[in-house]
């Protein structure tokens, strides 16, 4: 949608096809963030070095929905407040200590806070919780309010919205491409791939390799409370994501699985991860335990290689790739907004060759 109304808003016709699937934007918790996920980096450590690399794309991201919710002219719940990435022990907050001179080194704000000291900005967090890392860059904001907010300026833009329809098969005709979908088909002269870990089977029927994969992750939401938590709170070494909304509602969230079933293929939750993500939730902060859930939800997260997909497809002239990378929230408008340059053949502010499609290879038969 941020791809559409960018190139629509500089007078470009546009189309959207849009299956309606719960991809990552629709259903995401509306986190944004900058620093490196502990438990990531210990799960895949063969990653980090292009999550590393990405770090400068993610603080600039953070700052540039600054001046796109100002474009928008809408109030979306946007706060900085940063984020707290807590510890349960000294070896974990090691662990932390060593990724902040890592990433101080790559231009972030963070430091690590002891027991006193994080009490004092965050008396909310439970006995358990021993020291943080605080990077002052992270923030959170409302995802319906933003998404309504994008939908309304995209469509004003005049993108027109092709939905409920997916693209069954993507072909290069003489005049571009050509998508083939339940409804009809739709020419284009250029093509944006932007459908998450669907980006993968649009860009094999034109012999790319885009090996995105879809990982459905489990969201809770909690009914209104008072003012309670003011970061964005995660863990250093489990499962767990923390906000308060300006509502009052707080989600948490935080990687727990979920599956895709049905005839639809549709991102289903889990007993187990609600069970699961709720009960740390409140061992992290205790008072959790007097808010009810009230809605729960599942939704797909897209990985790559730790890095995001963007830029131009060299081999299929006219074909563009915008696939943010893990934190496709808090990236994707910035990532919208440099794949749509290169559409309009205009330099990015940004050098998207570490993230371009061509680093993949050609597609194995």
């Amino acid at each position: 949608m941020c791809v559409a109304g960018f190139l629509a808003a500089e007078g470009r016709d546009v189309a959207v096809i849009d299956d309606g699937g719960i991809g990552g934007t629709i259903a995401n918790a509306g986190s944004l963030h900058v620093q490196m996920q502990s438990r990531f980096m210990r799960l895949y450590p063969n990653l980090v070095a292009g999550v590393e690399a990405s770090l400068p794309l993610y603080k600039r991201a953070v700052a540039f929905w600054h001046e796109f919710t100002a474009a928008l002219g809408a109030d979306v719940d946007l706060k900085m407040t940063g984020g707290l990435m807590v510890a349960e022990s000294r070896e974990q907050l090691d662990f932390l200590a060593e990724k902040v001179h890592r990433e101080v080194a790559l231009g972030l704000r963070s430091e690590i806070l002891e027991r006193d000291a994080l009490h004092r900005i965050a008396p909310y967090l439970g006995p358990a919780v021993v020291g943080a890392e605080l990077c002052y860059e992270e923030g959170k904001l409302n995802p319906l309010l933003a998404n309504a907010a994008i939908r309304a300026w995209a469509a004003g833009s005049g993108v027109v919205l092709v939905e409920g329809v997916a693209v069954d098969r993507l072909t290069r005709v003489a005049s571009g491409f050509r998508s083939e979908t339940a409804r009809g088909t739709v020419t284009a002269g250029r093509v944006v791939l932007a459908a998450g870990s669907g980006t993968r089977r649009l860009a094999a029927c034109l012999g790319v390799n885009v090996p995105a994969e879809p990982e459905p992750l489990h969201m809770n939401i909690t009914e209104a409370a008072a003012p309670l938590i003011g970061h964005l709170v995660q863990h250093a070494d489990r499962p767990i994501t923390l906000k308060q909304l300006g509502t009052g509602q707080i989600v948490i969230g935080g990687g727990w699985p979920a599956h895709v079933g049905g005839p639809r293929r549709h991102p289903t939750v889990e007993a187990a991860s609600l069970v699961g993500n709720a009960t740390l939730a409140q061992h992290i902060v205790p008072r959790i335990g007097q808010a009810r859930i009230i809605r729960t939800w599942a939704g797909l997260n897209t990985t790559v290689d730790g890095k995001g997909v963007l830029g131009p497809v060299p081999a299929v002239p006219g074909l563009f790739v915008a696939v943010p990378g893990d934190a496709g929230y808090t990236l994707g408008p910035l990532s919208a907004r440099l794949v749509a340059d290169t559409v309009l053949d205009r330099p990015p502010e940004i050098d998207l060759a570490p993230y371009s499609p061509a680093r993949f290879g050609p597609l194995e038969a």
